[in-house]
């Protein structure tokens, strides 16, 4: 049987969700592929994972630029020929002060827009073959709380807190179940989760009530494990389905 692939996005910080999800999904016997926009970032990430006698590799992938997802589906597939897991975690929160909707950075909105929306759709299709080429693929949408500030409807007195971040992950939570509508009829299984307030950044002062890295990796590999009678087009917070 050929070993179990995983491509992770945002993989660029030892701290960070994308490397926990990483040796998590390294742990389970899959090869993992490490991706940043700065492949020198990846790559020592990958050789602690190989230290530590798993498969892993890295690669430079820009979510904002074309020709950079399409040399990573042809790496991959002149390389594995098929993708058991797309982990989409690379995320931009580009005006985490912002507080309105009127007051919000075009600029900062396009970033998390092509970050967390456009470039995770055309990865997906740029990864489609491989994935097809899976005996059941599994897409896993790293999403965010903020997103509900969207879907909820907001209290008139409450304020939007980071309107581009949180317009991003709330578009991508509607591509989740886009995607997994138009992949209805295959093996594969498209799904959101998100992780809830993790401790990746230590450097900023993580507070002492945010999850664990490793705890909240588990969460992702979950739904991207999945069985064959698993969930589709849903949105998971704290590893069940968000009410």
């Amino acid at each position: 049987m050929p070993i179990k692939t995983a491509l992770i996005t945002g993989t660029s910080r030892a701290a960070g969700l994308g490397f926990a999800v990483a040796r998590d999904l390294a742990e389970h016997g899959y090869h993992v592929v490490l991706t940043a926009r700065d492949r020198s970032a990846a790559e020592p990430l990958a050789e602690r994972l190989r230290q530590d006698g798993h498969a892993a590799t890295a690669l430079r992938l820009d979510l904002s630029d074309r020709a950079s997802i399409d040399e990573a589906a042809d790496y991959l597939t002149q390389t594995f020929s098929h993708l058991d897991a797309l982990i989409n975690n690379a995320s931009a929160m580009p005006d985490y002060q912002t507080l309105s909707a009127l007051e919000a950075d075009m600029d900062a909105l396009r970033s998390a827009l092509e970050v967390s929306v456009v470039g995770p759709w055309g990865l997906t299709e740029a990864m489609l073959p491989l994935l097809t080429a899976a005996p059941a693929a599994r897409i896993v949408n790293v999403t965010s709380l903020s997103a509900q500030q969207i879907a909820t409807g907001l209290d008139l007195g409450a304020p939007l807190r980071s309107p581009a971040y949180s317009m991003a992950k709330y578009l991508l939570n509607a591509l989740t179940t886009v995607l997994a509508r138009a992949l209805k009829d295959t093996p594969i299984l498209v799904n959101a989760v998100d992780p809830g307030n993790t401790a990746t950044h230590p450097e900023r002062g993580d507070d002492a009530t945010d999850r664990p890295a490793a705890e909240s990796a588990r969460d992702i590999v979950r739904a991207a494990t999945l069985g064959a009678d698993g969930p589709t087009g849903e949105l998971f917070s704290n590893g069940y389905p968000a009410a």
